[in-house]
């Protein structure tokens, strides 16, 4: 089965909790604080695996977890890293924030990996706190929770070259005779239903790849026929071969043909226009086809090869002409700078690092800062306590609660927690 996107949930591994002890030795006085820190969460990564097609696998992956890492322990003892969930992928596989619409990684080349979610940091051990008005601290942090992300992941395969077209024009049987694949062929619409790949080899011992798309309708990008599914496939194709039933065999006029796909791959993304596209003339051996091809010329400003796929006859001139623009076309990168998650990362830094909402007599403190500040803290320990707290006025919390209102013994709430407010 040919799967190319699927919506997966990744939850990176939570940082192990810092450890409270202390040095208690015969002979050592005043041993003071003893308590090693928690080790990293889990990352989520995922590896390109070149012997992947298909995002298959992942598609029965509802959920990827990570583990936690190890608790620290007494004697300065930091807790162990926990081991990264490296999930395979296909190469040519894109990842995207669902919420946010941003890229996190395009994986394109073999050795590609990336981090989609971080494990968290481990929680400091009370060692980690001693300062010198503060030699012997009694408290530790709990380690930091992993991000938790939900991902669009698109396989987009690795193309030089893209056949489009109308159905049953020819272009699988244009794809089995210049390489090895071997894509079912018969005298229905829609044969193809998933791309196929071939590795085209030309008279002059150059080579490239080309991809054969299943066919495309009028109203393709809005859904209609197979619909937009696999029209990100040509997404990284360096060129464009338009397949053309010259013969006008099921009715349409070739003319319309042409300016009805390039409408739907416009529609689909505007840089595709702006590819090299060549059209191939196919079925030239029908009745017509000749005529056709005349006045198809007069209307066009592209290259046209005429050609009969299913006797050879004009194949080679055609595959050098591809191998031409291939090796003239850069390789330019499928997304902007702008379109990267990386390249965003600010705007979130720049985010309040808390919001609060009043509902009846309740106060509702929110935000990512404060949520995983408050995760973090060892309410085993008053002095844990007590330091948050403090971070807490330090951040203009109870400030910013007076302005609202707030009364002796109302309740705050983080999270699921809540608290009466004193002053």
């Amino acid at each position: 089965m040919f799967i190319d996107e699927t919506l997966i949930k990744v939850i990176a591994g939570n940082g192990g909790d810092g450890c409270i002890a202390f040095r208690r030795e015969k002979f050592v006085p005043m041993g003071g604080p003893f308590g090693g820190s928690g080790g990293r969460g889990s990352n989520i990564i995922f590896k390109v695996d070149t012997g992947l097609h298909t995002l298959i696998d992942l598609r029965y992956m509802k959920t990827i977890k990570g583990s936690k890492g190890e608790n620290g322990s007494g004697k300065n003892m930091d807790g162990k890293n926990a081991t990264d969930v490296i999930i395979k992928v296909p190469q040519g596989t894109v990842v995207t924030d669902y919420d946010t619409n941003l890229i996190i990684a395009d994986l394109k080349n073999v050795d590609d990996e990336v981090i989609v979610a971080k494990g968290g940091r481990g929680g400091r051990g009370n060692t980690a706190f001693k300062t010198l008005s503060n030699p012997a601290p009694n408290f530790s942090e709990n380690g930091e929770p992993g991000e938790e992300k939900v991902l669009k992941v698109e396989l987009k395969l690795l193309a030089d070259v893209g056949l489009v077209g109308f159905p049953s024009v020819g272009k699988s049987t244009i794809l089995s005779k210049v390489s090895r694949a071997k894509p079912k062929i018969a005298d229905y619409h829609f044969t193809t239903l998933t791309p196929n790949l071939g590795v085209v080899k030309t008279i002059d011992n150059r080579s490239f790849v080309m991809a054969d798309l299943p066919g495309l309708i009028e109203g393709a990008s809005e859904g209609v026929g197979l619909g937009d599914k696999f029209l990100r496939h040509i997404e990284r194709t360096k060129v464009i071969a338009h397949v053309i039933d010259m013969s006008s065999l099921e009715g349409r006029n070739p003319y319309d043909d042409f300016v009805s796909i390039n409408k739907e791959l416009e529609n689909f993304s505007p840089k595709l226009m702006k590819k090299p596209m060549i059209v191939i003339a196919n079925k030239m051996d029908l009745p017509n086809a000749s005529k056709n091809l005349e006045e198809f010329k007069k209307k066009v400003q592209v290259d046209v090869f005429p050609i009969t796929a299913i006797s050879n006859e004009g194949l080679n001139e055609v595959l050098v002409k591809l191998a031409d623009l291939v090796d003239k076309e850069p390789n330019t990168p499928l997304y902007e700078e702008g379109e990267y998650l990386s390249h965003v990362l600010y705007k979130f830094e720049e985010e309040k690092p808390f919001e609060i909402r009043k509902d009846n007599n309740e106060y509702i403190i929110y935000g990512k800062k404060i949520e995983k500040m408050f995760k973090m803290v060892n309410f085993q320990s008053q002095d844990g306590i007590d330091r948050f707290i403090k971070k807490l006025r330090k951040m203009g919390i109870d400030d910013e609660l007076e302005k609202m209102g707030i009364e002796e013994g109302a309740i705050v709430k983080i999270l699921d927690f809540e608290f009466e407010y004193h002053k």
